[in-house]
């Protein structure tokens, strides 16, 4: 039976073709649901929410509800979602919390298990975020993005296109196309096997290498580094790299190295003199 006779489906919501609505989920009145929609049970759909085409629901999980934002003040607000997206168990999505801006969740996205996005999140296509990771308001995830399990994101932070997060990490600030975080707010080389996967030619991995040790690890200031690297620098991922970085606001992640040097020339600076 494609819907399920408990589940409670609102005579205003939209709903496409060929949807499976399981045992006791809810649809709410403003909700549009494309074609060939699959809902696990518990599913709740609510707000003004947008649905494509060819996703998957699992169980628990609630996409539309309001933004966790005290401002809120129960507005009209959108939640827009492409096509081919999995969403497992007790995936939380909020809508935005203005009518000028809406969350986006693009295509062929792939959410594992209590993983949430806040208001306002921009999300690509072709993104992982494993299972408990956690997206503030107003993040941007670019294209091809993969953030692994029990990751942090502060608000109005960017990653950059096949950016990856190592278990657990957090960021506050921009983290660049191809590279990796680790810890907090710091970054420890390029995503090699994502570029791989990507098909990135061995000629342009090779001057991304350049670049990062020319940004990250030269010793020279972000500004004088982007500076000659415009210059030196001119494949396409080279110059994703390059504006991503020179379009910060939040500042970017460092390299690992560099903040391992600031904390042995301070602890340097502390030590009493023999």
């Amino acid at each position: 039976m494609p819907i399920h006779p408990t589940a409670i489906i609102h005579p205003g919501a939209i709903l496409g073709r060929d949807n499976i609505i399981g045992p006791y989920c809810v649809v709410d009145a403003n909700v549009t649901l494309g074609d060939g929609n699959w809902l696990g049970p518990f599913v709740h759909l609510t707000g003004h929410t947008e649905i494509g085409s060819g996703n998957r629901f699992h169980s628990g999980s609630v996409i539309g509800d309001a933004p966790q934002d005290l401002k809120y003040k129960d507005e009209p607000t959108r939640v827009r979602i492409g096509d081919s997206n999995q969403f497992r168990e007790h995936v939380t999505i909020h809508r935005s919390n203005k009518l000028s801006d809406d969350t986006v969740v693009g295509s062929h996205n792939y959410l594992m298990a209590n993983a949430h996005l806040g208001h306002n999140v921009k999300l690509g296509n072709h993104v992982i975020i494993a299972n408990g990771a956690l997206l503030a308001g107003h993040v941007e995830v670019a294209d091809r993005v993969f953030i692994s399990g029990n990751c942090l994101v502060h608000q109005f932070t960017r990653l950059g296109t096949l950016s990856l997060m190592q278990g657990g990490s957090g960021i506050g600030m921009d983290l660049p196309p191809y590279t990796i975080s680790q810890g907090v707010n710091q970054i420890c080389g390029l995503n090699i096997i994502g570029l791989r996967r990507a098909g990135i030619p061995p000629q342009e991995r090779l001057e991304l290498k350049h670049l990062y040790r020319l940004l990250f690890r030269s010793g020279l200031n972000l500004r004088e580094a982007l500076k000659k690297a415009a210059g030196e620098f001119k494949s396409e991922p080279a110059n994703i790299f390059i504006n991503f970085v020179g379009r910060t606001g939040r500042g970017v992640c460092r390299d690992v190295s560099s903040v391992r040097k600031d904390k042995e020339t301070n602890e340097d600076a502390a030590s009493p003199v023999d």
